[in-house]
């Protein structure tokens, strides 16, 4: 299966209330017709990035513009450039001393062959995301559910990622179940049930107030006793008070021990690209408060700030399993980093 197989258009679905009785809300699991090619794809992905190529590449090209061979000041202009785009100090540093190395080796660059250095050097800096394409990108344990913590602050699309994601899963085939351990927000329980129901994913949820974790070990018991195949965690996404934050999480992980051993598995870090450099400050922040294991970057169809991928990848060696580009519950996609590359440079000649 490769990886635009598992993308798969969905029809037009009716908004679902979210139910407000009961611990547990359940619904029959999403079904499709069709997939789209892989050239669909590739233009899909490639008007999510659209923004962000054109900027990138407006900027590349007044760069480079009447220049002939790579020389100093276009390196200074590229790494202008670089930086602008919210790719990072840091990981410009890293691209423009590789460049310099290849112009030194190479003797004569010229401005046409940058673009082709670019690609690589991006696609190298950037951690590989998954191992297969398989029940989207999750290694799902059999006989034991694959644990997933997701964290973030309010805003950045971590309760639309979980219900994207569970969607996916559940088209897949596998059972999921949903932890709302978010219980400070009686609007993000409510947000995470519509998406529970649309995704055909099973919900946990406690009153609001309550604790945390203690919504963490109920939905784990529950899912273990009805053989679920994924667990997806919410949690709170609050960074006025790191210390609390990191107490909070580190609770979490541990009272999800108790159950399951392992879990969590992953713990994935939902970012919101539209910030750009922000996003590097948030990403500090929570790999300071817990052990991060994985990125999804979101909103990156309404920005040109998708630079960051590339930085944040480099810069906190964590590999990017998903990003967002569209509200659509089907624009939440695997990470490649070669398509990402691709669809921002256009096929390598």
């Amino acid at each position: 299966m490769g990886f635009f197989d598992l993308f798969k258009k969905k029809k037009e679905e009716k908004p679902i209330t979210p139910s407000t009785e009961g611990e547990v809300v359940e619904s029959a699991p999403v079904t499709e017709n069709g997939e789209p090619t892989i050239e669909e794809e590739r233009q899909e992905l490639e008007a999510g990035l659209e923004k962000t190529k054109e900027g990138f590449f407006g900027k590349l090209k007044r760069a480079i513009a009447g220049r002939t061979t790579v020389d100093a000041d276009v390196l200074d202009d590229l790494e202008e450039v670089l930086i602008t785009s919210d790719v990072g100090v840091d990981t410009t540093v890293k691209i423009i001393e590789r460049i310099e190395a290849r112009v030194a080796r190479d003797k004569y660059l010229n401005t046409e062959e940058l673009h082709a250095i670019l690609r690589e050097e991006i696609a190298d800096l950037m951690e590989e995301s998954h191992r297969s394409t398989k029940d989207f990108g999750i290694e799902v344990k059999e006989g034991m559910p694959y644990v997933l913590m997701v964290v973030g602050v309010n805003g950045a699309g971590k309760t639309t990622t979980i219900g994207k994601l569970a969607a996916q899963l559940t088209k897949a085939g596998r059972k999921v179940y949903i932890g709302a351990a978010d219980t400070f927000r009686a609007a993000a329980i409510d947000q995470l049930a519509v998406w529970a129901e649309r995704a055909g994913a099973t919900m946990v949820r406690q009153d609001m107030g309550s604790d945390p974790a203690s919504v963490a070990y109920d939905t784990l018991r529950s899912a273990v006793a009805n053989g679920a195949d994924v667990v997806l965690i919410d949690t709170a996404g609050r960074l006025h008070n790191k210390v609390g934050l990191m107490k909070e999480l580190t609770k979490i992980r541990n009272v999800m021990s108790k159950v399951i051993p392992d879990a969590p598995h992953e713990v994935m870090l939902v970012l919101d690209g539209s910030t750009g450099q922000n996003a590097f400050e948030q990403a500090k922040q929570f790999t300071e408060a817990t052990q991060v294991t994985s990125l999804t970057i979101t909103k990156l169809d309404g920005t040109a700030k998708g630079g960051v991928v590339i930085g944040i990848s480099d810069k906190f060696n964590i590999p990017v399993r998903y990003i967002g580009i569209g509200e659509g519950i089907d624009q939440l996609k695997m990470f490649d980093r070669k398509e990402f590359v691709r669809a921002l440079f256009g096929e390598a000649k």
